[in-house]
């Protein structure tokens, strides 16, 4: 029984699979289709893969590549590994020792149980590491995760947590790599008191196909494990080789759906750091043991179009088109392509002459910016061809070196509902240049599928042909990492297209663990040198001003009454009453009115939504269909401001 168990919890390494096994090679792909997968993805991929390896035929001919040399053959340093980690996810001063200006005290004491024992695994093999190389870490451990009371312990032995009656939570136990898993630390009274509850994990999903936004999905995770899983009706949809996809509802909670560009961008990046812990937990749930690969620092282009870092070519598109996210040129090739090839057969598929691609390439690359490209000359496989070799051609993968182990590993999750919530936790963790280029891709591919009857291309075909674009595959083993990869890379390239409107959609647990996070930090910022304690002291006067001056205009309000500053209209500025169903159209809706919406003055005024700014978020637009009341329980003290979004 416990052989069993132990070949159960044994870890799965993905080092080098997918983008990470992107390294330079002189071997060739191969020609012929590979044996059918494991796990087809659809009707289609039982009959054929023509159309991928087809594509990965006509880029082998084309011949031209991006990020040849990114990966050092060299392996990285276990030290490096987990340092690099916490860095990435906001907690660099784990192992620095200085209490820095990222939230990394804030963030430890908002983590969820489980989530804590992932930091502190990662923290226990950093000072093993270093020990071995005989290198006294700056900050121990120990100093992070104490226990009150005790001798001092061996950080990789922690003693675990009790429950009351003495037992170990059984919620703390995940596997490992090894035979034992590291017990959750134990933290030190100060600590013990911040350090949010895991909440109760829900029962084994069922056969209903949605997704909760409440519950990390780490947690559930450890719900689904402690159940029979030969049991799980959603494992059992992929061992019936069951090829429909399953579709998942956006759930409609009352605080609102919340999209990614509706978050300021300091809240984004706490999202970011929470998506990568509660990721890396996820994963552990499921067995995977993420690896990184260490990217060579080499010179890209700065000038031209192709085979330049997106953020190079944003900052050049910006001097010209203030306010760009998606590159010039990515965005007029895909509206070449919505103009003319939508309903031509074969589109993205039917590759244009190669010697005509290459002419083009070189006229947009000397006259795109001068305003003297003549777009007519275009056709439309021209256009299909130069969008995939742009997207290849990126120095830097647009699905990013980092997080393509995560990628490559999603892609052998057994259940469709985690593989969805790990694509989930990846998009919240892209730099914005490389999500908002990717959100463009699977628009256009979105609106690819739906003329189907008319160009023949269904979403099987669309994700074929993407797929070798996206996941490229180098280095000694290429050729049988491709053959193995290949029906699991097109079937997640399905899945960004399918769910992609979920995917962009920010987890309401991710924007609690936000507010907990920015209450927690407004706490913890102790003043670290005079000039610093004069500038909080300068700050403090004047939001002590500015809450004499709201206290004075609020003072006929009444509990559950908001006041909500509309600068932009004639009426700036309204006191509303809240009750269980007003909601965020509700108040536009009452503006509108007011200020006389409709009228040939305040037509052509941009549309106006109803802003939470303060308190424990940053700023957050609100979805029409958010209640109120519940946003002014859960944020009593943020503003309420009526204004255009900036996308």
């Amino acid at each position: 029984m416990e052989r069993g168990a132990a070949t159960i919890h044994k870890k799965v390494q993905y080092q080098g699979i997918g983008l990470l096994g992107r390294m330079s090679s002189t071997g060739t792909r191969p020609s012929s289709h590979p044996s059918p997968p494991e796990r087809p993805a659809s009707r289609d991929s039982q009959d054929s893969m023509e159309d991928y390896w087809s594509e990965v035929k006509n880029i082998e001919e084309d011949g031209q590549r991006g990020h040849e040399d990114l990966l050092e053959r060299g392996s990285m340093d276990e030290a490096e590994l987990e340092e690099a980690w916490l860095q990435d996810a906001g907690l660099s001063t784990l192992v620095s020792g200085a209490l820095g200006e990222g939230p990394a005290e804030a963030l430890l004491s908002t983590l969820t149980r489980s989530q804590a024992a992932m930091v502190k695994k990662r923290v226990d093999n950093y000072t093993l590491t270093v020990r071995k190389r005989s290198k006294q870490p700056t900050r121990h451990v120990r100093d992070v995760f104490s226990t009150p009371n005790t001798s001092p312990v061996d950080p990789i032995l922690p003693v675990p947590p009790k429950s009351p009656n003495g037992d170990m939570p059984s919620r703390c136990v995940h596997r490992t790599s090894s035979r034992v898993r590291p017990a959750c630390p134990s933290f030190s009274q100060s600590t013990e008191r911040r350090v949010s509850e895991c909440p109760p994990c829900p029962p084994p999903q069922d056969t209903s196909d949605s997704l909760s936004f409440e519950v990390p999905y780490s947690e559930g995770v450890a719900a689904h494990r402690r159940g029979r899983q030969g049991d799980c009706k959603d494992c059992q949809r992929i061992r019936r080789d069951d090829h429909d996809l399953p579709t998942f509802q956006l759930p409609r909670p009352k605080l609102g759906l919340t999209r990614i560009q509706d978050l300021s961008c300091e809240d984004m990046k706490k999202i970011g750091y929470i998506s990568l812990i509660e990721l890396t937990t996820f994963y552990d749930g499921l067995g995977i043991e993420l690896k990184r690969n260490r990217a060579a620092r080499s010179k890209a282009r700065e000038n031209g179009i192709f085979g330049v870092p997106l953020t190079t070519l944003l900052e050049n598109d910006q001097k010209k088109f203030p306010g760009s996210k998606v590159p010039l040129v990515f965005r007029k090739l895909l509206s070449k392509l919505e103009q003319t090839g939508l309903q031509t057969e074969g589109i993205l598929r039917v590759p244009g002459s190669a010697s005509r691609v290459k002419h083009l390439r070189q006229e947009l690359e000397q006259k795109l910016y001068e305003d003297r490209f003549d777009w007519e000359l275009v056709r439309h496989n021209d256009a299909a061809g130069l969008l995939k070799m742009f997207i290849r051609e990126l120095p830097y993968p647009l699905l990013t070196l980092q997080h393509a182990p995560a990628f490559a590993a999603a892609q052998n999750i057994s259940s469709p509902r985690q593989q969805i919530q790990a694509l989930h936790l990846l998009i919240m963790l892209l730099p914005e240049p490389n999500r908002d280029t990717l959100k463009a891709l699977l628009e256009f591919l979105r609106k690819v599928v739906a003329y189907e009857e008319k160009n023949r291309m269904g979403l099987w075909n669309v994700s074929m042909i993407v797929a070798p674009n996206l996941f490229t595959y180098r280095g000694k083993n290429a050729k049988q990492e491709e053959m193995q990869g290949a029906a699991g890379a097109a079937h997640l390239v399905r899945l960004l297209i399918t769910h992609q409107d979920l995917l962009w959609t920010v987890p309401c647990f991710l924007i609690s663990h936000v507010r907990k996070l920015n209450e927690a930090g407004a706490s913890k910022k102790p003043p670290s040198s005079e000039k610093t304690k004069k500038k909080l002291l300068l700050m403090r006067r004047k939001t002590t001003e500015r809450e004499k001056t709201e206290r004075s205009e609020l003072t006929d309000l009444r509990q559950g009454v908001i006041r909500v500053h509309a600068p932009q209209h004639a009426k700036i500025s309204m006191a509303i009453q809240l009750d269980n169903e007003t909601k965020a159209k509700d108040v536009m809706a009452r503006f509108d009115y007011e200020n006389g919406r409709g009228t040939r003055s305040t037509s052509r005024r941009p549309r106006q939504y109803l802003f939470e700014v303060g308190g424990n978020i940053g700023e957050r637009s609100l979805d029409p269909e958010t209640h109120l009341l519940d946003v002014y329980h859960v944020n009593p003290h943020c503003e309420w401001v009526l204004k255009p979004t900036t996308t």
